[in-house]
């Protein structure tokens, strides 16, 4: 098994023990190391011989691992590129909900929207399993074909609330409640979990690979990839959700309290929330299932279940 998934079956079985890696993991100065000193992290842990129950204590080889884990990618051992490693996705991210939280207006949402989108389906493409094949085409030309598709759709839905509120005049205080404080936050949910699901549409369409305990890779199962996919967008639209609807909350109550008492002071707040509520849902929602996903083997396809005799299997599940 390849060793970013033999460490998180071993060091990330519960949801706690997930959060504290990817606090670690998230840290925007892994970004700093060299292609070189990660090949030797690598280097290092294909040569440490660990077992899958083994405990790691040696220090060194635990900082190996947290840097293979923000870096490289399981499933095809290249190292990321530096814009879409898991620690970029906070400092990248951040101003761009900002951005989208704005709601200037229906071109500046639209636009805010279109980038924050690519990005985040960027960051999808490039950390999603990367064992799905297709025989008569290849999968990355049509994964990108779907990606723009997906964001375009995205950005257009996340503007479409103010489209009709400026093309009907609808600016009634009840409107202004739901274009801006109850919908944005479920759309932008919805949406992030939308182009995750279409970005990795070819995991459940072909397959992805499904290993025993030892790493012998078993089959291609779409089960399991529908799992790993599924998994993967509702955390997504948990993320976003929240990063939406918790600030929005707070800042009303703040502002009803009359605690920030000019517009600049009530902005100030709004930001330091969306930041705190992003930095903290960022590895909450990245722990909520296993990177090391697990399918029981009477939950696969028939030709798979005559290969193993394995109660369990094991896939990438992505990020």
């Amino acid at each position: 098994m390849e060793a970013n998934l033999r460490f998180w079956r071993a060091e990330g079985q519960s949801f706690f023990q997930r959060f504290l890696l990817w606090t670690d993991a998230l840290d925007p100065l892994l970004l700093l190391k060299s292609s070189d000193e990660i090949r030797s992290a690598r280097s290092l842990l294909q040569n440490s011989g660990k077992t899958l129950s083994e405990p790691i204590q040696n220090d060194q080889t635990k900082q190996a691992f947290v840097l293979s884990l923000s870096s490289v990618h399981p499933d095809t051992d290249k190292i990321i590129p530096v814009l879409f490693r898991p620690p970029a996705f906070l400092p990248i991210c951040l101003p761009l909900v900002v951005a989208s939280s704005l709601q200037l207006g229906t071109k500046q949402t639209f636009f805010s929207q279109f980038v924050f989108h690519t990005y985040t389906t960027g960051f999808t493409l490039l950390n999603g399993n990367g064992t799905a094949k297709a025989e008569e085409y290849s999968v990355q030309e049509k994964q990108i074909i779907f990606s723009l598709g997906a964001v375009s759709y995205a950005a257009c839905i996340g503007a479409l609330p103010f489209v009709f509120m400026n093309r009907y005049t609808l600016k009634s205080s009840l409107t202004q409640l739901v274009v801006k404080k109850l919908l944005p936050a479920p759309l932008l949910g919805l949406m992030s979990a939308f182009t995750v699901a279409v970005v990795r549409s070819p995991e459940f369409e072909n397959g992805i690979e499904v290993m025993d305990r030892n790493g012998k890779v078993v089959g291609l199962s779409q089960k399991a990839g529908e799992k790993a996919v599924k998994e993967t967008a509702l955390s997504r639209a948990v993320l976003f959700g929240t990063t939406f609807f918790l600030p929005a909350v707070l800042t009303h109550f703040v502002q009803r309290a009359k605690v920030a008492k000019t517009p600049r002071a009530l902005a100030s707040v709004r930001m330091l929330m969306i930041t705190s509520v992003l930095a903290g849902m960022l590895p909450v929602s990245l722990s909520m299932f296993p990177q090391c996903g697990e399918i029981k083997r009477a939950d696969l396809e028939p030709e798979i279940l005559s290969s193993t005799e394995e109660t369990k299997l094991f896939y990438n599940r992505g990020i």
